[in-house]
């Protein structure tokens, strides 16, 4: 059989899979938008409509301005972007050190990471709520920013450490002979040329500080001290049938992370790649 024959056909093969991926994909999120633009009266009709027959916004203003989802979205907020500046500065300096330093037990402080990588965080749950009542925690959005920021230093520095390894010596050693200091050269070299790699470690530590639920659920109490991901699960409760409510919550939830995404996505995939090849 011709070869050249085979190519249309596997084309439209290929073509064929990812349409049908695409198309589950978003299948859900087209149906929460369609649920978040019905009135409650339209969410069971039957036949279902994916395509509202009187869409509205009410449930968005609703959302917002209902059961405290301002206060949630403003946690959640304050959480993700200093959890993934901690991140950013801690995991890259860490990586810097193991990919250019030498010192005493690099071998095994590197095998703890990535030994730390494979540790579920369910099983961390107790002797982390031990040490955050110890230390005055609970109840305190410091007590997600330090556990999360703990749970994205190992992969984060993992995916790090490979894209420096990546940068070529000779810039640090000329840099060095011109007199710059080692911060000089982790600053003004080395961040500057990882972008792809850094880009990344943000994705990853925002989703990780922005999504989770199970920590934020087990240490806060107070409503105020709420995160979206707890607030939706309360605003669930107080409204249990409004699923257009629910729905229209959940996708002002997902907005910010989506736009993080879109902003960074050119970046996200070479370096997440690179970082993992190399590490």
């Amino acid at each position: 059989m011709n070869p050249q024959a085979e190519r249309p056909a596997s084309r439209l093969l290929t073509l064929l899979a990812l349409t049908a991926g695409l198309t589950v994909t978003l299948f859900p999120f087209l149906y929460m938008l369609s649920t978040a633009l019905k009135g409650q009266v339209y969410i069971f009709e039957y036949p279902p409509r994916l395509i509202p027959a009187e869409p509205t916004l009410q449930n968005f203003v609703k959302a917002w301005t209902a059961n405290r989802f301002d206060i949630y979205f403003r946690n959640s907020v304050v959480v993700t972007v200093t959890v993934t500046g901690l991140v950013l500065l801690l995991s890259s300096l860490m990586a810097y050190a193991f990919a250019r330093f030498e010192f005493r037990m690099k071998r095994w402080l590197y095998a703890v990471i990535l030994i730390l990588m494979m540790i579920p965080a369910m099983t961390l749950i107790v002797p982390q709520f031990m040490l955050a009542s110890r230390l005055k925690l609970l109840n305190s959005l410091w007590g997600l920013i330090v556990v999360y920021t703990a749970q994205n230093l190992p992969l984060n520095t993992f995916l790090l450490r490979g894209f420096f390894e990546q940068i070529p010596v000779e810039l640090e050693e000329a840099a060095l002979i011109d007199g710059a200091s080692a911060w000089d050269v982790y600053r003004r070299i080395i961040l500057p040329l990882s972008k792809p790699a850094l880009a990344t470690v943000a994705i990853f530590a925002s989703l990780g500080a922005w999504d989770e639920y199970v920590w934020a659920m087990t240490i806060l109490n107070q409503a105020d001290k709420r995160t979206l991901p707890v607030g939706i699960a309360t605003f669930h409760g107080v409204h249990a049938t409004d699923w257009g409510l629910v729905f229209a919550a959940s996708l002002i939830a997902i907005v910010p992370i989506l736009i993080l995404f879109v902003l960074l996505q050119r970046y996200f995939i070479k370096g997440a790649i690179t970082g993992a090849i190399k590490g």
